[in-house]
C-alpha cells in the first residue's frame, strides 16, 4: 500500500459515485471484489446496525457469525471513527 497516494483513493470514491443504482453497485462491487470480501463488508455494515440497536457482541456474533475481534473493530469505527457508518445508516456524525 506504500505506492498508493490518497489521489488513487479519491479516483476509486469518484467512480463508485458515478454508479447510480443497487444494480450498478451490484455490477461495480461484484467485477472489483471476490465474494468473501462483499460478505465481509456487509458482515460489517450489520454488525453497526445491531451495535446502533444495542445488542451485546454475543448476541451479534451469534445474529451475524462475525468474531468479537471484527465487532470491537466496527464498535470503534462507530465510537472513534470518521463517522463514515452512521452516513450510510442515516445518521450524521460532526467529525
Amino acid at each position: 500500500m506504500e505506492n498508493f497516494s490518497i489521489e488513487k483513493f479519491d479516483e476509486l470514491f469518484n467512480a463508485i459515485l458515478k454508479l447510480e443504482s443497487v444494480e450498478d453497485c451490484r455490477k461495480f462491487f461484484e467485477d472489483v471484489c471476490t465474494i468473501k470480501e462483499l460478505e465481509d463488508i456487509t458482515q460489517r455494515l450489520e454488525v453497526a446496525k445491531l451495535l446502533k440497536s444495542k445488542k451485546n457482541y454475543q448476541e451479534i456474533s451469534k445474529l451475524t457469525g462475525a468474531s468479537t475481534a471484527t465487532i470491537s473493530r466496527v464498535n470503534k469505527c462507530l465510537n472513534y471513527g470518521k463517522g463514515g457508518y452512521n452516513i450510510v445508516l442515516g445518521e450524521k456524525k460532526d467529525n
